[in-house]
């Protein structure tokens, strides 16, 4: 597996490459605040933990960029639900609705 996640910012997408196929998170960038839109993982690399790599990638992106998270895709909705520890990476108004 590829280690390297990279911001394709012409695509709007944070990309993991694992041998032919790739993972992304796509996103709309409006700064200070990062969309999240939509984590996608082929159903061949499903369980492997690989969209919880990109959140966790992401977060730690948009932190040291001092962007506020969005997260209006499902799944990261659902991560930061389990991982309260990165609210303080969401918009206040996000934390409310996530209850975080």
């Amino acid at each position: 597996m590829t280690d390297e996640i990279h911001d394709n910012k012409e695509l709007k997408r944070y990309e993991l490459k694992v041998g032919d196929q790739v993972a992304v998170v796509t996103y709309n960038l409006s700064e200070p605040n990062l969309m999240i839109t939509e984590t996608l993982v082929p159903e061949a690399l499903e369980g492997q933990g690989i969209a919880s790599r990109l959140a966790t990638h992401v977060l730690a992106d948009a932190k040291e960029r001092g962007l506020l998270i969005l997260p209006v895709c499902p799944f990261f909705s659902s991560y930061l639900q389990k991982h309260p520890e990165h609210a303080e990476a969401v918009h206040p108004t996000y934390r409310g609705i996530l209850g975080i």
